[in-house]
């Protein structure tokens, strides 16, 4: 694959390139590449000479997406193995298909740096981009040169992209709120152990847990599994013994502190309360039931689909409101 000229050297030139320096669509790039007769000649020519100055070739995989003349769009995922991100990667999956659209699906093993890596790879190969990201906009930006952005569970500022918004706010202040009416005033948390700043989800904790007058300091990291969730429960008990209720960044962790809690001997939720954040299915199939802040993740899934075509086809975009999918506390066995 020939690379651009100039400042950006390092980044694959892609059909997106083309289109914008020809003025046209990347349905029309494709059709002219491809040799298709609905354009005129004129335009076809547009689109020859800018694939040339740039010095664009199509993938291999590329040039096959173009010849079904279709619509792909790219979803990036942190880690399939979580099932909170397979369930929305489901929902997308279903409501692509559902458009008669192709999906190419990638997973960043929750590391920052794979996901530059991960857009340089696509780049010339889907329409758009759905998913999770954690890295500087003006980065994705560089990557996806005019491709429309959707991104799930955070904020934008540059008008191409939209976000999905997850508000888990009052979500997490009736769970602290629920542990506080059972009892519960030494209450902690085990947060995401990968993340440089605390997570969105520590803050809402930690304005609930000031609201209702507790320490919101008992906290632990843990990694995003099962056995980081144990981990997490053995250093938060190792610091706070006091603690007798524990919310947690996700369902996953949350499972491991229920693992954790029998092997110590302590009795949930008698003697330890826990409330994850989720809402997955596999909450249902421990014992006990777990207790979670859950979001709709199909919503997730569809929402961004729906808003990425929007994108694509010059539509009105879902509106903000439209875009926020609120989490609620749901109560089970373990809290």
């Amino acid at each position: 694959m020939a690379e651009a000229s100039g400042p950006d050297s390092s980044r694959r030139v892609t059909i997106h390139d083309v289109a914008r320096s020809a003025g046209v669509s990347r349905q029309t790039v494709s059709r002219a590449l491809n040799g298709k007769d609905e354009i005129e000649r004129s335009t076809k020519q547009r689109v020859l000479d800018a694939a040339r100055e740039l010095g664009y070739r199509p993938s291999r995989f590329a040039r096959g997406l173009v010849r079904q003349d279709t619509t792909t769009i790219g979803l990036v995922i942190p880690d399939l193995r979580n099932p909170f991100f397979t369930e929305v990667a489901a929902s997308a999956l279903e409501s692509a298909r559902a458009r008669g659209w192709h999906v190419v699906v990638y997973d960043t093993a929750d590391r920052p740096e794979e996901e530059l890596g991960t857009l340089q790879v696509i780049g010339s190969q889907v329409d758009g981009v759905v998913g999770y990201f954690s890295c500087d906009e003006d980065e994705l930006d560089r990557w996806t040169r005019g491709m429309p952005m959707v991104l799930i569970g955070r904020e934008h500022r540059m008008a191409r992209f939209s976000s999905i918004r997850i508000d888990g706010e009052a979500g997490v202040h009736a769970a602290v709120t629920h542990l506080v009416a059972k009892g519960h005033t030494m209450i902690g948390m085990l947060d995401h152990v990968n993340r440089a700043e605390p997570s969105l989800r520590r803050d809402w904790f930690t304005a609930a847990a000031l609201a209702h007058g507790i320490d919101p300091g008992r906290v632990a990291g843990a990694a995003q599994s099962a056995d980081g969730g144990g981990e997490g429960l053995r250093a938060l008990l190792g610091a706070h013994p006091e603690v007798t209720a524990v919310f947690t960044f996700n369902d996953i962790v949350a499972v491991g502190a229920l693992r954790e809690a029998r092997r110590l001997g302590r009795r949930v939720p008698a003697e330890l309360a826990v409330i994850g954040f989720d809402g997955l299915q596999l909450g249902a199939l421990v014992e006990p039931p777990l207790s979670s802040v859950a979001l709709d993740t199909r919503l997730l899934g569809s929402l961004a689909v729906e808003q990425v075509g929007r994108l694509l086809t010059g539509a009105d975009p879902l509106p903000p409101e439209a875009l926020e999918v609120r989490a609620e506390l749901r109560l089970a066995g373990s809290a």
